[in-house]
């Protein structure tokens, strides 16, 4: 197989204009090429309003001898052509430790149900627990919360099979290097069970909420269909510990399941499950993230600037990332960008209110919106605790609700630079999930924070047109960014107590819903390279 990078066409180019290129590439007729396989779809803009699709593509000769392909590579003398060098995902071999029990997943999140699915695949029958509802049961509770206020604490935006990342745009791109194909098999578990192709070649993969739903179902469904179980409205409420190993896990109806393998993949809202760790010792420790407001503008706006014309169907919404160093060094930057979505009321918990983004697949609301959060360290937590970040989350969701009276407050920009609240909107209709009202946002942040999303605001209209104007809505506050927590693991992916596997965003070991699933495949891994399958009785 050869690979050739930097193929570049202009966006509306049929298929067979891009095996045409590939073979001007590579010097052949186009009738010796037996297949062109797309490995990576990026926009160029440099010269809006003329864009391009650059790719990279493997090409399948007829002839595919080795020879053959060394020999039309030496020919072509072009460095945008290579062998290509890619190894397959392996699984691993089992160990030799035997399980009397079913391996314990909490958490239906990315990383639970790929690290679940994972195991079910290989013989080891899982047992999941969810302290939420499962997706259908759980997208009517989220509809009823968005329209009434009324909010369950078990089962929200964040609780329920799918975890956080299903009320969102369904982002699967990250940044974590890899070597050992995970990437790519996590986007192709995510196609096989429903997702569009083009997610395995996008630069800037997404799914949608709405398709995400559908897909996590059908996981949830396959996993049950190959031995495991998961139990719904079930929260692990304790951990039984003997001689620094997982012996069980007690549930909140009291019910204690035994087991000597425990994956933790709680979310980063988990708080309740953080503080329960904490009172057994298990080591963890406060880590950096990042907080602050959503920020939305007309979706056309966004399109005109990033592409130099409206809504074009060969591109969809545009998108954009921007990044800015304050004056005082902390570092403010765009996060889970959705175009054509929803800010969305994402709290969790009674009197404290938390906001995300969401996107449907079709990306077709009026407005464009995205994160804007500035860092923050340990050493801006009052205490020096491994949960100072949990109370200093609180602390801003408490002020977030007290703000909106519940209801997620919308500051203009112009009035939260001036320091007042809002009393009228602009031009700007607000695309919100929940019940929102006109306030104030600038007296949420600290002073610190406060003073560097100016600075950022500022720098971000020099890059984007309009991108500070008057009438961008703040709607606040942005607090679940990532974990405020690191459980602690060692190489083996386990913690000091033996059988516990910390996993995904909410063990501090991922940053999206790619990052998550990877890492749960990676637990899996861990797991099945110490203990053999495990052999239910199935007249238990």
């Amino acid at each position: 197989m050869i690979r050739i990078t930097e193929l570049k066409l202009p966006i509306n180019h049929t298929s067979q204009a891009l095996r045409e290129k590939a073979a001007r590439t590579l010097g052949i007729r186009l009738e010796k090429i037996a297949k062109v396989c797309i490995r990576r779809q990026s926009l160029d803009a440099r010269k809006k309003p003329k864009l391009f699709y650059s790719y990279s593509v493997d090409v399948e000769l007829k002839s595919s001898s080795a020879a053959f392909e060394h020999s039309v590579i030496h020919k072509a003398k072009n460095a945008q052509i290579v062998l290509l060098k890619e190894a397959a995902y392996h699984f691993p071999e089992p160990g030799t430790q035997s399980l009397s029990h079913s391996p314990v997943i909490v958490g239906t999140g990315p990383a639970g149900l790929f690290c679940g699915l994972m195991l079910a695949r290989h013989g080891y029958r899982p047992l999941i627990l969810e302290r939420g509802q499962d997706i259908e049961q759980r997208q009517e509770m989220v509809a009823r919360f968005w329209q009434t206020g009324e909010l369950n604490v078990h089962s929200n935006v964040q609780f329920g099979e799918g975890g956080a990342g299903t009320f969102s745009d369904g982002k699967l791109n990250t940044l974590i290097k890899d070597s050992h194909g995970r990437n790519r098999l996590v986007l192709e578990i995510f196609r096989e069970f429903g997702a569009d192709e083009k997610i395995l070649y996008q630069n800037k993969p997404h799914i949608g909420t709405d398709v995400l739903a559908l897909i996590v179902k059908r996981i949830r469904q396959e996993i049950i269909r190959l031995g495991g179980e998961i139990r719904f409205e079930c929260q692990m409420n304790d951990l039984v510990l003997k001689q620094g190993k997982v012996v069980g896990v007690i549930t909140q109806t009291g019910e204690n399941i035994p087991c000597e393998a425990l994956v933790l993949a709680i979310g980063h809202s988990a708080r309740d499950t953080f503080f329960m760790l904490q009172s057994h010792g298990i080591p963890m420790s406060a880590k950096a993230f990042a907080v602050g407001l959503r920020i939305q503008h007309p979706q056309s706006m966004i399109d005109i600037s990033q592409y130099g014309r409206e809504h074009d169907a060969n591109l969809g919404a545009a998108d954009y990332k921007l990044t800015w160093k304050a004056s005082d060094g902390r570092g403010v930057y765009s996060f889970c960008m959705c175009p054509g979505g929803y800010v969305v009321n994402a709290s969790s918990e009674k009197g404290m209110l938390a906001v995300n983004g969401m996107s449907y697949h079709g990306r077709a609301g009026l407005n464009a919106n995205s994160a804007l959060i500035v860092t923050v360290t340990p050493e801006d937590f009052p205490e020096n605790t491994p949960l100072a970040g949990v109370e200093f989350q609180r602390k801003l969701e408490g002020l977030a609700f007290q703000a909106g009276g519940g209801k997620i407050p919308v500051q203009l920009y112009e009035d939260f630079l001036a320091e007042k609240d809002s009393l009228r909107l602009g031009e700007i209709a607000p695309q919100m999930k929940g019940l929102w009202t006109l306030s104030g946002l600038h007296q949420i942040l600290p002073p610190a924070l406060f003073c560097a999303m100016k600075e950022a605001m500022a720098g971000f209209g020099q890059i984007i047109p309009g991108f500070d104007r008057p009438d961008a809505l703040f709607a606040g506050v942005e607090s679940r960014t990532s974990s405020p927590v690191r459980i602690w693991r060692n190489k083996a992916l386990e913690s000091d107590v033996k059988g516990l596997y910390p996993c995904g965003e909410g063990a501090g070991y991922a940053g999206g819903i790619t990052s998550a699933a990877m890492d749960g495949v990676g637990v899996a891994e861990a797991i099945a390279s110490a203990y053999q399958p495990f052999e239910r009785n199935l007249s238990d």
